[in-house]
């Protein structure tokens, strides 16, 4: 049974979601919560294995802390870059979009339930487009521990940020999709990041990708 945490500022909207996780028969529903310090706190009371939260709560800052107690799920909409970004850095394991069928957000809370990195297609083209329009700034210096990686890693890395699938990284460096993830398990250990889309972030930030060199 996957416990989980329900964060959304819209009382309609967020008993809707409740009423739908509770109706699935591998869920339950262990809180709500309408802000961040809220989250946080039943967070630590109720052990949940999923938090589902709204990108646009008041207190996103809380995302840090709550992130550490479990897979965070974050809920979005086509028009928030600027949020899904901030969420990335703050250690989201993932994302949905609002409008996805409800079939679609099931899913997304199971895979990222059992470890998976779970992001919306449309989430993660329009991420890597933000960077390539200059949108989001790039940091001129390279995060701690990227020299840890070995040229293999910093290569995959490289391909991640491109938007590139594994099987596709894979056909690139001739090697199987088991190498290509092993690769990037390595990776997000050692730069401990949480999802795929974060290692996007950090191959653009390290610059290992740069708008004029994506693609």
């Amino acid at each position: 049974m996957t416990r989980v945490l329900v964060v959304d500022d819209q009382p309609l909207f967020r008993a809707g979601l409740v009423a739908l996780l509770n109706a699935t028969p591998e869920l339950t529903v262990v809180g709500e919560a309408a802000d961040g310090e809220t989250a946080v706190r039943l967070a630590q009371s109720s052990a949940p294995d999923v938090i589902l939260l709204d990108i646009r709560l008041p207190g996103l800052s809380a995302l840090k802390r709550v992130a550490t107690s479990a897979r965070v799920l974050v809920l979005t909409t086509f028009d928030l870059d600027e949020y899904v970004h901030e969420a990335l850095r703050l250690g989201a394991a993932g994302f949905v979009l609002k409008e996805s069928e409800p079939a679609r957000l099931l899913a997304a809370i199971t895979a990222v339930a059992s470890g998976e990195m779970q992001f919306s297609p449309t989430v993660m083209r329009r991420l890597v487009a933000a960077y390539l329009r200059g949108d989001v700034p790039v940091a001129p210096w390279a995060p701690v521990g990227l020299d840890d990686l070995t040229d293999r890693e910093r290569e995959v890395l490289r391909l991640v940020g491109t938007g590139l699938t594994n099987a596709a990284i894979a056909s690139k460096l001739t090697v199987t999709e088991g190498t290509v993830k092993t690769h990037l398990n390595r990776v997000m250990t050692k730069l401990r990041l949480t999802s795929r889309a974060q290692a996007v972030v950090m191959a653009y930030e390290s610059g290992l990708v740069t708008p004029q060199l994506a693609g």
